[in-house]
């Protein structure tokens, strides 16, 4: 795994300084078979969320979250399916402790279907932990708001533009 610096958004960062910057990136809803879901708490903000990332260049955003999932939970999934597409800026814009901002453009996606336990792999995450829908801990709100998106799609099957 590489460092934030090496990353795309860490060299990008380096270039425009404090600048917002629009991100690409992918979310994931990942339910056992208890129908709870699978968070993750942040280490850099001690927030729950949901695992995804940002794309790398030359990355197709299924890929990203392919990525994103074994790195951050150790879990490798077996499919993701698109649910949602995240882009209202008053939501996916989030400035960081240290006063970096970026607008998020995050293909929501959800999976049943992986092969693992999940644990914690790298120093993005304090904890992952299955969570009941009902009984959700504090969230960041644009994780939280994707798996609202989340529950309409199950309940209709409509693909959620959030």
């Amino acid at each position: 795994m590489a460092n934030f610096v090496d990353s795309y958004v860490g060299q990008r960062r380096q270039m425009v300084g404090r600048r917002l910057l629009l991100v690409p990136g992918a979310r994931i809803v990942i339910e056992n078979a208890r129908s709870e879901i699978l968070l993750q708490k942040r280490s850099d903000l001690d927030a729950w969320g949901l695992p995804g990332g940002n794309a790398e260049e030359g990355e197709a955003l299924d890929a990203t979250t392919i990525r994103e999932v074994n790195e951050e939970t150790g879990l490798e999934l077996l499919e993701a399916k698109p649910f949602g597409f995240g882009c209202d800026p008053l939501v996916e814009t989030f400035t960081f402790p240290n006063g970096d901002r970026c607008q998020y453009f995050v293909l929501n996606c959800y999976s049943q279907s992986f092969r693992g336990v999940p644990q914690v792999t790298d120093d993005e995450s304090s904890a992952v932990q299955w969570f009941n829908p009902a009984a959700l801990p504090p969230m960041l709100p644009n994780t939280h708001r994707s798996v609202e998106a989340y529950m309409r799609f199950s309940r209709s099957g409509q693909f959620q533009m959030i």
